[in-house]
């Protein structure tokens, strides 16, 4: 909190350059007594939600983690579910706090919007999935092939450049929703699907026959998913970003939800000391309570745990960790040292 005030008051001392707003996003948070997440309204692993009415996938994971760290609660999530573009305007309007999920980092939205991506969430990327009836080994063998596409979606535009880089032409099938998809590809209108590996599982894992399905080896243009926050409130990007960081962190240390609690009180690793705010006052840095990173880790475990409990091998969405893995392990997965 006390570097969030000097930082204001260094910037606005500098000419021509202005402190960014504080909207207090936390206060609001707090005083509502629950956190505004945006996600994906229906996407499987990611983000779904029961006859019930109880939400669950990796996506929504995230939201349940930053709730217990902010309010002590992963359950004080209230889930405002729409489209990509429902869900960014739900975030700029004050409607949503938070944005976990299926919201690709690029520059276009960087820039243009006033949003702050704060941290990879998944590593994800374009690619094709083809039934293995249709024999095709490659992306380059889809030449003259009708693919079902989102024509609303910039991924189309690097589906367009990735065809033209090898000379080739596709038919584009517009389809918008997952149940357009299914209709189309499933009933033959269509010979593939393109987009994010993350949305072609999730589109997969509802079929009655998913391993008739494959994902093709080309993955062509990288769609790395973000948590979102507005960029008028540096305090609250700075929580969302350490939150996730936390998780990340957690795995690296080897702490799980079901050892987090005899970690913090019997751990003689300085790091975990840190991390779980049994020494130090990192909380407070962030206007949290020391334990706050403890009540993350404990809500639904560490990053390894999400991934593998909502959307891993063992299950129907059936990804490996790949660029999602450690850096420790091949992948391009660490988080900043907490000190």
């Amino acid at each position: 909190m006390k570097a969030t005030m000097l930082l204001g008051l260094a910037m606005a001392a500098i000419p021509g350059l202005s402190a960014p707003v504080l909207a207090q996003t936390m206060e609001a948070v707090r005083e509502r007594g629950s956190l505004n997440c945006a996600i994906p309204s229906d996407m499987r692993g990611f983000a779904s939600v029961d006859s019930a009415g109880a939400w669950s996938g990796f996506d929504v994971a995230f939201c349940r983690a930053l709730a217990a760290a902010v309010l002590g609660s992963s359950t004080s999530v209230t889930f405002v579910p729409g489209t990509r573009e429902e869900r960014f305007d739900a975030l700029i309007s004050g409607e949503a706090d938070v944005m976990s999920g299926n919201a690709g980092w690029r520059y276009q939205r960087d820039t243009e919007l006033p949003v702050s991506f704060v941290g990879v969430t998944l590593y994800d990327g374009l690619g094709f999935m083809v039934s293995r009836e249709l024999g095709v080994a490659a992306a380059q063998e889809l030449d003259g092939m009708r693919i079902c596409v989102d024509p609303d979606a910039p991924s189309t535009r690097a589906l367009d450049e990735y065809f033209s880089m090898w000379d080739k032409r596709y038919v584009p099938v517009p389809v918008q929703s997952r149940t357009d998809v299914q209709e189309h590809y499933l009933g033959g209108a269509c010979d593939a699907v393109s987009a994010e590996i993350s949305r072609l599982a999730a589109i997969r894992a509802a079929f009655a026959a998913p391993g008739d399905h494959v994902f093709l080896p080309e993955v062509f243009a990288r769609e790395p998913q973000s948590l979102v926050v507005r960029d008028d409130d540096i305090q609250w990007a700075d929580i969302v970003r350490w939150t996730l960081n936390a998780l990340v962190y957690a795995e690296e240390l080897g702490v799980t939800s079901a050892n987090v609690n005899e970690l913090a009180a019997a751990s003689n690793n300085p790091d975990i000391g840190r991390l779980l705010g049994s020494s130090g006052d990192l909380g407070a840095m962030l206007g949290l309570e020391p334990e706050w990173a403890r009540r993350a880790i404990a809500a639904g475990g560490h990053y390894g745990e999400i991934f593998a409990a909502n959307i891993g091998q063992q299950t129907p969405i059936g990804l490996s960790r790949g660029l999602n893995a450690l850096w420790t392990q091949g992948g391009l997965l660490f988080s900043p040292p907490f000190r």
